[in-house]
This record gives C-alpha cells, structure tokens and sequence, in this order.
C-alpha cells in the first residue's frame, strides 16, 4: 500500500531532501512540496493526505502554528534541527519526530510506524459512524458526529458542544460547515450550526435542544424547516 504524501518545510535543501526520499519509498506516494504552511493548508483543503512531513522552524506560521489548525486525522511526521522541540512534538500526539539532517534509517523507521498506524486504523470497525477529529487543549480529539448538538461561534473560536461535554477549537464556522454532513447539519444562524436530530421543539425564533434554545436567522429557517421536512 501507499500513502498519499506531502512535505512542508522552507529550506529548499531539506525540503528537495525530504522529497527525494519520500519520492523514493515504496510505501509513499509524493503529492506534493511546499515552502509555507499557508500554501498546504490550501492544498489540504482539496485533496486527501495520508501523511505530512512537517518542519516546525518556519516563518510567519510554525509547524506548531499549522498543527494548532489542523482539523484533519492526517498522520503528521515533525523534522527539525533542535531536540527540545520533542517533547512538545508529543504533545501534539504526532505520528514521529526527526531531528535534521534526516537520516535514511530514521525516515524508513519513522515511514514503518506511519504504515502500521494506518493499517490498524483502517482495520478497526467504526460502529458509532461518522467522526471528526479536532484539536482543543493541544489534544487531538475524534468526535462522533452523532453525538454533537451544536457548534457556536466564541470569538476566534468554534465551541462543539456533544452529549458529553464541550470543546473549544481555533476554527472558524466556515470551515466546520464543510466537514458536516449537509443532510444533518444545518446553519441556522451566523453563530451557530445545529444537528437537526437533536432539536426537539421548533418556532418562528428558537430551535430548541434540551433546554437551550438555539435562535433561527429569519433567511435560515427556511432551511432548517426542509431538513426537518416540516410542512
């Protein structure tokens, strides 16, 4: 098997480096290379990636930066020149840390961990269904759509609030709308998205889930009401 590839790192020597090996690897497939975080982040948001070989050292947004924002379960392997960023590297739950220069042993080793964790992933049955992973407390958390009720606007911030619990993440409502599965989630106000299966009482102004009553944008409703295909 294969995973789909791409390396981020502004050094155009590690970067021609770390692309040559990952061109070279039986198990990867090179997507692409990218000088900045911003263009990958772009990238990402169009194609499906396996796997991330990621500087930290880099101007304007950090490898750290990029992984605060990062909403996907993409396996991420950490490269840079320092060893006291490991630790924190962990804390970020990535899939391994290389220290430069790279090594052709370390990466096949780093490589081997990434196979095996998506080999067992892919493995395991999902019964609970669909899921979303978001990263809140520098904790990378998969979420069971099923569970969540609503996510809200807080300011630089998206709260998903589930049966359980809540969480804040450094998002933007735009961009969970598009992992939201659009038969379930509906936008029924510029501060919040709704699970139309958890609403429980509806009128001209609230959508109620539980004891919260979720206001409704005049040129919202209308959605809301064909989802929940009341007439």
């Amino acid at each position: 098997m294969k995973l789909n590839c791409i390396v981020i790192d502004d050094s155009t020597l590690h970067r021609t480096i770390a692309s040559r090996l990952t061109f070279n690897h039986p198990n990867l497939n090179l997507i692409g290379d990218f000088s900045n975080a911003i263009e990958a982040k772009s990238f990402l948001n169009t194609h499906n990636i396996d796997l991330i070989f990621l500087d930290i050292e880099m101007p304007a947004i950090t490898g750290f930066d990029f992984l605060d924002g990062l909403k996907t379960n993409t396996q991420v392997v950490l490269i840079a020149s320092k060893s006291e960023y490991a630790i924190k590297a962990f804390d970020y739950q990535v899939t391994d840390y290389i220290q430069k220069p790279i090594q052709l042993e370390r990466f096949n080793a780093s490589v081997k961990r990434a196979v095996e964790f998506h080999l067992l992933n892919s493995k395991v049955p999902d019964e609970l269904g669909e899921h979303i992973f978001i990263k809140s407390n520098l904790k990378k958390l998969k979420v069971y759509t099923s569970n969540i009720k609503w996510i809200e606007a807080f300011g630089d911030y998206v709260k998903v609030v589930t049966e359980n619990d809540s969480n804040l993440v450094l998002s933007t409502m735009k961009s969970f709308e598009k992992d939201l599965s659009k038969d379930k989630f509906v936008r029924v106000h510029k501060s919040y998205i709704i699970n139309i299966d958890k609403v429980e009482r509806l009128n001209s102004r609230f959508a109620e889930i539980g004891p919260t009553k979720i206001p409704l944008s005049r040129h919202k409703k209308e959605a809301l009401v064909r989802a929940l295909a009341i007439s």
